[in-house]
C-alpha cells in the first residue's frame, strides 16, 4: 500500500510542477531579439496580458547594482482596441536562471508607438487565433473542388458553342428506301445491259466550278427522284477568340493574389543636416511638436545670470567599466552605478553622450566639444550635467574612451578589463550655472534640469580631431532663453 502512495506521488509530479516558459522569437535585428512566452497570454475581451522579452548580443552594466545583464523580461498588459500598453513588472537577468533584480512599474497607459518593441509584441499577441490545420485543409479543399467545378461547366459552355451545326437535306425519297446512286454503274456497261437496268449512279463529288462556268447537267434516269446537293464548300466559320482561362478568385483559396505596391520613399530620420535638420524636427515627425512650439527649449546661450550661493552638488561618481556605442547621432558611453544629489534629490547617471561644438554658449562663446551626462530620478525626472571642453592638453578619461571606439555604427563595445572614472570628467571647480531646458534632441521633452559647469576641462587637439572624423557637427543651435531664470554660482 504505501508503494503504491509513492508511485502515485511520483506520477502526479510533472503535472503539478510549473511548466518553464516557452519562448518564441517574433523578432530578430542587429544585437537583439525579441521573444514572447504565449503559455502567459491572458485574454480579457480586448486586453491581453503577456510576458516578452529582449535577449541582448552583449551584456550592459546595470545602473543600480552594476552587474553585468543580457535578458530584459517585461509583463505588460496591452489594449488591442486603444492600441496601447502598460508595463507592470521588469525583470533583469544575465542568464536565463541568473536574476540580477525585479522591480514593479507603476506607471500610466500609453500609446505604443509604430516600429516599437512594444509594437511588434502588440501585433502578435493581439493577432486573430489561427485556425487549426484540419479546418485549413478542409477549407482547401472545398474550395479547390469548386473551382474545378466551375472549369468544367466554362469549358463545356466552350465546346458547345465550337461544335458545328447536323447537314441539312433539302429533298427527301418519297419511300424509306435508300436513296439510289447516280454513280456510272461500270460493270454493267461492260456486260451490256441497258441504261434503264443500270444502278443510278451516286452523285459526283467534283471540285467547286469556277464562278463564270454553269453546273453541270446530270441525267437521271426516269422513276427515281432527284437530289440536290450543294458540293461547294461551306463558308468557314468566324473563329471565335481562344476562351480564357478563369481569373484566380480574388479571396485567394489556395494562394493569396498580392497586389505591388507602389514604391514609397524611405522615412526622413532627424538629424544634424539636410532634410532631417534641426529646423525640419517637427516637421518629421508629429510627436516632435515641442521643439517647434517648446518654450523652454536646449541648448541656451546662457547671458545676465543671477549670481547667488548655490546649493554645491554632491556627486558620488564611481569607478567602472563601461559599454560604448556609436548610435548614429553620437558616441554614448554607458557606466556603473553613479548619481548625484542636489536640493533633496538623487539622480542616477545613464549615460554619457559627447557634442561638437559644446551645445551651450556662455555669454557667446561656444566651445570646441562638450560632454553631456543624463541623468534620471526615481520620478522620471531628468536632469543634465554639461561640461564644457576646450582645447589644451591631453585628457587620459576621454582617451580611454577613444581607444575603444566601436568600429560600426549601432555595435556596442564592452571592453572586458578598461576602467572609466566619471568623477575625472569633473573640473574642479564645483561652480556651476543652472536653468529649466529641455532634452537637446527629439522629442525635445521639457522640463529638464540643466546644470552647466563654468570651469571647462581640456583636451588635446588629436581628441578633438578624432571626433570630428566622426561628427562634425551634432550640436542643435541655440534656442531663445525667453523669461527663464538662470542662476549662477557666486
Amino acid at each position: 500500500m504505501r508503494l503504491m502512495t509513492i508511485a502515485i506521488a511520483l506520477a502526479t509530479l510533472p503535472w503539478v510542477a510549473t511548466a518553464a516558459p516557452s519562448w518564441q522569437n517574433i523578432s530578430a535585428e542587429s544585437g537583439r531579439r525579441i521573444e514572447l512566452d504565449r503559455s502567459t497570454l491572458k485574454r480579457t475581451g480586448n486586453v491581453v496580458e503577456a510576458q516578452s522579452r529582449v535577449t541582448l548580443d552583449r551584456e550592459l552594466i546595470d545602473n543600480r547594482t552594476g552587474t553585468p545583464y543580457k535578458i530584459i523580461e517585461a509583463i505588460t498588459r496591452y489594449d488591442c482596441s486603444t492600441r496601447s500598453a502598460r508595463t507592470i513588472k521588469r525583470i533583469y537577468r544575465q542568464t536565463d536562471k541568473d536574476t540580477i533584480r525585479e522591480e514593479d512599474i507603476a506607471g500610466a497607459e500609453l500609446p505604443v508607438r509604430s516600429g516599437t518593441l512594444d509594437d511588434r509584441v502588440l501585433r502578435e499577441v493581439c493577432r486573430p487565433p489561427k485556425e487549426g490545420a484540419a479546418e485549413l485543409a478542409e477549407k482547401a479543399n472545398e474550395a479547390a473542388t469548386q473551382l474545378q467545378q466551375a472549369n468544367e461547366a466554362l469549358l463545356k459552355k466552350e465546346l458547345a458553342k465550337t461544335e458545328k451545326p447536323p447537314a441539312v437535306k433539302t429533298a427527301e425519297t418519297s419511300s424509306s428506301a435508300p436513296l439510289p446512286s447516280i454513280r456510272p454503274n461500270l460493270k454493267a456497261a461492260m456486260e451490256g445491259k441497258p441504261a434503264a437496268e443500270q444502278q443510278a449512279p451516286a452523285p459526283v463529288e467534283a471540285p467547286p466550278p469556277a464562278a463564270s462556268k454553269a453546273p453541270p447537267t446530270i441525267n437521271v434516269p426516269s422513276g427515281t427522284t432527284q437530289v440536290v446537293r450543294n458540293n461547294a464548300p461551306a463558308p468557314r466559320p468566324t473563329p471565335r477568340p481562344a476562351a480564357k482561362a478563369p481569373a484566380p478568385a480574388q479571396g485567394g483559396y489556395m494562394l493569396e493574389l498580392v497586389r505591388a505596391e507602389p514604391a514609397t520613399k524611405p522615412p526622413v530620420k532627424w538629424s544634424y543636416e539636410g532634410a532631417g535638420a534641426p529646423e525640419n524636427w517637427a516637421r518629421i515627425d508629429p510627436r516632435n511638436a515641442l521643439c517647434a512650439s517648446g518654450q523652454r527649449q536646449s541648448p541656451i546661450d546662457i547671458r545676465d545670470g543671477i549670481k547667488v550661493d548655490l546649493e554645491p552638488i554632491r556627486f558620488d561618481y564611481r569607478a567602472s567599466t563601461f559599454r560604448i556605442v556609436d548610435d548614429g547621432h553620437s558616441v554614448n558611453v554607458t557606466v556603473g552605478d553613479s548619481s548625484f544629489s542636489l536640493t533633496g534629490k538623487t539622480y542616477d547617471l545613464e549615460q554619457i553622450v559627447f557634442r561638437r561644438p559644446g551645445e551651450t554658449r556662455v555669454n557667446g562663446q561656444r566651445y570646441e566639444m562638450s560632454a553631456q551626462l543624463m541623468h534620471r530620478a526615481t520620478d522620471g525626472s531628468q536632469a543634465v550635467v554639461e561640461i564644457l571642453f576646450e582645447r589644451g592638453t591631453e585628457h587620459p578619461q576621454i582617451q580611454t574612451l577613444w581607444n575603444h571606439l566601436p568600429l560600426e555604427k549601432q555595435a556596442p563595445v564592452q571592453p572586458p578589463k578598461a576602467v572609466l572614472e566619471p568623477a575625472r570628467l569633473l573640473p574642479e571647480s564645483g561652480h556651476y550655472y543652472t536653468f529649466m531646458g529641455s532634452l537637446s534632441t527629439p522629442p525635445c521633452t521639457e522640463g529638464v534640469l540643466w546644470i552647466v559647469m563654468k570651469q571647462p576641462i581640456q583636451v588635446s587637439d588629436d581628441q578633438v580631431r578624432i571626433f570630428s572624423r566622426l561628427y562634425r557637427n551634432n550640436a542643435r543651435p541655440v534656442q531663445a532663453t525667453g523669461d527663464r531664470l538662470i542662476k549662477e554660482s557666486r
